[in-house]
Order: C-alpha cells, then sequence, then structure tokens
C-alpha cells in the first residue's frame, strides 16, 4: 500500500452504519414470553436496551423537517410498514402501530479499533446501538452507526474492511484473526472498556465448530447482543439468535472527502466492494471482472467529476453502500435538512428494507429445512408435527408477502433506483421465487396427502357398506324379523341385542381391518375380463395374514 500517496486522500467526515441480521430462534410456546423483543422491555440491570419511542409518538412540536422528509419519501404501504397507520375522525387506527420495535443501548460511548499496520489505535464515537424487530418474522436486525473526523482514505478502507466481522475466517502467522481488526474494544460513557474482542482465541472458535457445528461470535459482538444469547452455546437465556448470512456484516458508508476528485476508478471499486486499501492507481481486481463496473454498482444522476464541485455518487454492491462528495459542499454535510441527514434516514432505511427481505426469506427457508429434516415417514406423530409445521410456515410466508415484501418502495428517482440496484444484488427476487415454489410444492404435498387419506376413508366405508349392504337386504326383506321377540321381557331382549350386536362389531371391524383387499376383490369381480378362478384368487389375499415389515430378513439372521 502506498500510504504516501494514500495520506494525502483525506476524509473530512466518515460514517459507518452496520446492519447485521440475525435469526431468532422460536420461543418456548410455555414460556413467559409471546414476543422475543418482550425480553428487553423489562428495565433489569442485565438489560441495557431501552425501547425508542417513534416521532410520531411524542411531541409534534419535536418532529423535525428531517422526519417529515424521511416519511414523505416512500409509497403509502411502505409508510404503514415503517410507522404504522394513524388515526383518522377519532377512530382508532385500522391496523395499528407499526410492526417494527426498536431498542436501543446508551451505555457504549466509543469503539476503539486497533489495526495490524499501526500501533495507534483509532476511537471512532459510537452514534447508536439498535435491534430491530418485526412482528412475526423471526429475524432481528442489529444497527451499529459510528462516525470519526479527518482520516485518510487507507484508514477508512481498513475500517470498512476489518470491522464488520463477526469471527475470523482463518488466522495469520502471527497468531491475529485473518482480515479482521487487530483488536477491538467498546468504551463507555466512564472511558472503562466493556468488552474486547478475541479474534486471537483460535482454540475457542475450532472447539466451538468441533463441537456444535456452528461458527462462533467474537466476544464483543456477544457483548452487544446481550441479554440475547447465542443458540449453539451452553448459556442460557429464553431469546437466542444464531447466523443466518455470511459472517461480513452489510454496512452503509458515507465519504465527506476534503478532495473528491483524487479518488480514482480504483478507489471507488475499494470503497463499494469492500476490498480494503491497495496500492495509489491499482484496482481490487482484474478489468474483465470490473468490466461495466459505473452501470452495476453506480448511480451517477448527480455525479460531475470534471465540475470543481463534483455533487455526490452513490453506489450499492447489495453487501455495501456508499455515498462520497465533498466536505466543503454545505448542502452534503447537512446534519438536518442535507444528505448527510439524508444517508442516516432514507438511505438507511433503503438498505434496511431489502436486508430484511432477505433475512426473513432465509429464516423461513431454514425452518422449512428443519421440518423436511424432522420428518420420519413412518411415525405418524411425526408426519403430523411436519404438517403443522409447514402449515405454520405457509401462514408466515403468506402474511410476509401481503404485509412486507415490495417490489418499489418510492416514485422518487433516486431512492427508487437505489432500491432496486440493492434488491438486485441480493437477490432477493430470485429467493422469494424459489422459497414460494417450494412452499407450493409443501402444501401440494400436503393436500395429496390429505386427498389419498379421504380416498382410502371412501374405499373403507364403500366395503363396510357393501358387506352391510347384504346383511340388510337379508334380514330386513319385506320387513321380515328372524327373531319375534318385541314382547320378550327386557332381560331377554338385552341378551338377544348383545349377542347380534357382539358379532356385527366384529364383522365390521374385520371389514374395516380388511377394507384394502376387500376392495380389491370387488374390484376383480367387476373385472369382466377376469375368470371365475382368478376372481376367487383375489379373495385369499382377505385371509392371508399380513408379514410385518423386516420379518424375512430377521429370520435370516437369527438362524
Amino acid at each position: 500500500m502506498d500510504q504516501s500517496s494514500s495520506s494525502r486522500q483525506r476524509v473530512g467526515h466518515f460514517r459507518q452504519i452496520l446492519l447485521w441480521p440475525l435469526q431468532l430462534m422460536p420461543l418456548d410456546p410455555s414460556g413467559p414470553l409471546a414476543e422475543h423483543y418482550q425480553l428487553l422491555e423489562k428495565p433489569t440491570t442485565d438489560n441495557p436496551w431501552r425501547e425508542l419511542a417513534d416521532e410520531f409518538s411524542g411531541d409534534p412540536a419535536q418532529f423535525h423537517e428531517r422526519h417529515y422528509s424521511e416519511f414523505v419519501t416512500f409509497l403509502p404501504y411502505v409508510q404503514r410498514f415503517l410507522y404504522g397507520e394513524g388515526s383518522a375522525h377519532g377512530a382508532p387506527a385500522p391496523f395499528g402501530e407499526s410492526p417494527i420495535r426498536v431498542f436501543r443501548r446508551h451505555d457504549v460511548a466509543r469503539v476503539r479499533m486497533s489495526f495490524k499496520d499501526r500501533e495507534e489505535p483509532i476511537d471512532f464515537e459510537v452514534v447508536h446501538l439498535d435491534l430491530y424487530f418485526f412482528y412475526d418474522i423471526d429475524a432481528v436486525i442489529l444497527v451499529v452507526e459510528i462516525c470519526a473526523d479527518d482520516l485518510e482514505l487507507h484508514q477508512v478502507l481498513d475500517t470498512l474492511y476489518r470491522f464488520g466481522r463477526a469471527y475470523p475466517p482463518h488466522w495469520d502467522d502471527d497468531g491475529s484473526g485473518g482480515h479482521c481488526l487487530r483488536r477491538c474494544e467498546w468504551i463507555g460513557t466512564q472511558g472503562d472498556i466493556l468488552a474486547a474482542s478475541d479474534y486471537e482465541r483460535r482454540s475457542k472458535y475450532l472447539h466451538f465448530v468441533s463441537r456444535f457445528r456452528a461458527p462462533c461470535i467474537s466476544s464483543h459482538w456477544e457483548f452487544i447482543l446481550r441479554p440475547l444469547v447465542l443458540h449453539h452455546s451452553d448459556e442460557s437465556g429464553p431469546v437466542r439468535y444464531r447466523q443466518i448470512e455470511y459472517h461480513r456484516m452489510p454496512l452503509l458508508a458515507y465519504l465527506a472527502m476534503d478532495d473528491p476528485h483524487s479518488l480514482t476508478r480504483g478507489d471507488f471499486a475499494r470503497l463499494v466492494l469492500v476490498t480494503g486499501p491497495g496500492k495509489k492507481g491499482s484496482l481490487p481486481y482484474s478489468d474483465e471482472h470490473l468490466q461495466g463496473f459505473e452501470s452495476r454498482y453506480c448511480f451517477d444522476r448527480f455525479w460531475h467529476p470534471q465540475a470543481e464541485q463534483p455533487g455526490t455518487r452513490l453506489m450499492s454492491c447489495g453487501h455495501a453502500f456508499v455515498m462520497v462528495g465533498s466536505a466543503h459542499d454545505s448542502y452534503f454535510c447537512d446534519l438536518e435538512k442535507g444528505l448527510l441527514g439524508q444517508f442516516r434516514h432514507q438511505f438507511f432505511l433503503l438498505a434496511l428494507i431489502p436486508h430484511f427481505h432477505k433475512a426473513a426469506l432465509l429464516m423461513l427457508s431454514d425452518r422449512l429445512v428443519t421440518a423436511l429434516n424432522r420428518l420420519e415417514i413412518g411415525s405418524a406423530e411425526s408426519v403430523k408435527q411436519f404438517k403443522r409445521a409447514i402449515r405454520q410456515i405457509l401462514e408466515v410466508f403468506l402474511r410476509f408477502s401481503h404485509r412486507y415484501w415490495f417490489h418499489e418502495i418510492s416514485d422518487q428517482t433516486q431512492a427508487r433506483a437505489l432500491f432496486s440496484m440493492t434488491r438486485d444484488h441480493l437477490g432477493t427476487e430470485r429467493l422469494y421465487s424459489e422459497l414460494r415454489e417450494e412452499i407450493q410444492d409443501m402444501s401440494q404435498y400436503l393436500d395429496s396427502d390429505s386427498l389419498r387419506r379421504q380416498a382410502n376413508t371412501v374405499v373403507r366405508l364403500t366395503v363396510v357398506t357393501t358387506a352391510g349392504l347384504v346383511a340388510t337386504i337379508t334380514t330386513g326383506f319385506l320387513g321380515m324379523n328372524l327373531i319375534d321377540a318385541a314382547s320378550a321381557p327386557l332381560s331377554e331382549r338385552i341378551v338377544l341385542f348383545t349377542l347380534v350386536a357382539i358379532p356385527s362389531l366384529l364383522l365390521t371391524g374385520f371389514a374395516v381391518a380388511k377394507s384394502k383387499p376387500l376392495s380389491d376383490f370387488l374390484e376383480a369381480l367387476s373385472d369382466e375380463r377376469l375368470s371365475n378362478r382368478d376372481k376367487l384368487a383375489a379373495l385369499v389375499p382377505v385371509w392371508r395374514k399380513k408379514r410385518p415389515k423386516g420379518a424375512a430378513g430377521q429370520s435370516t439372521r437369527d438362524g
């Protein structure tokens, strides 16, 4: 890395927002919680999270213009999803509050990052630490927003590349976690270290994967998520989470450059593709791989690289959304009415929605696979549980489709284009279609299985009815009674009733038990192509005892 050249590329103000989608495990039906977020509603010493009241529930005097700009960016059905439904003429809202519940913690003031290429760590201010819960969807998104001023470009690139790592993919020769920070520390409001990373503990991660067949989470991220606990762990807790995507967390980045003209094509590629710093003037990948880079990843409607004020360049690869502009442009740096405020609100939601879509679809797909893995065809109870699980998944998918799934979220050209670009890179449309087809296949299987069972029931009833019809016609011909006991004493009639009822029940039970071979016999009897001998041969299976499965093999092994 050519730091002498890179040091002249200064970032006046830098912001990064991490979005970490996680899958929540189903709650215990007999437990005290009906929804996952209820664990955080109780203010305890072990729970630093507090629910965040939205701007629409507070004092109207505190509702600012940036809140209004954020609201009107989206189409009405997206507004109802994000902000809920308001009342009309004093009547209660037909849809109620927003299905999103947000919880925030305020005990973490800064994050201290130690990099592998420098001795001195860098402190970033922690602006927000939020947890986003979604009604009826077993997924949660951790949102971490940090910022810093006056950084070198290579430091920003290194931060984007190394900060959002849940665990190391490998270890370098010095024992540190590969592609990770050398050390990451959460600093409290009093300056104390609340938690630190443990990427260097190689044996911990190896032992965890060997034992649980699932990745381990670094200790500083486990600290942030408490009282939520990792599903594959020995810790106790009613709300458990697990990884749902890659260990690199999706992100948004805002760079107010001292000189945006100093950024090369390679710099832009490293920013949006999050490849880390490199040599000045070089590309992170080959020319062939970066063909069509501008059309695939960049929205340059307001980017004028030849002008004195180049404007704003917006980029998205699905995993990352990056906004680049000039630190000397007051509109770009305005936190209330400018693009910095839009980055933290409108653009944040433009990235949150597609990542939520992907997390919800992956969660449903995982639950579908889990239901299939637990299915045992030979166990009636397992089949019942499988049918129940598939119907529940189908119900959740239908509610997700009608409540959360959007093809368009805004009529504004910029918002619509960036949402479409992010969604295309994430592949949510393809994932949605695949999951819908899989669920439809399962639903069709359940329907066909129900029809098959109904057909078997009809066959049995037909056989029993046919057998009963013979007896009914025989004994009831012209109203004839074989035994005239109408005037007999009550005790004698009870005895006669019992003597008739018991054989009738036995014959009916026999007809039900043998309904399948009896049905085959009746079908053969009606087939004119069969000889009388073949028709009689079809009656033999009725009296033949069915041999249990595996009996022949067992007798062979016993011999």
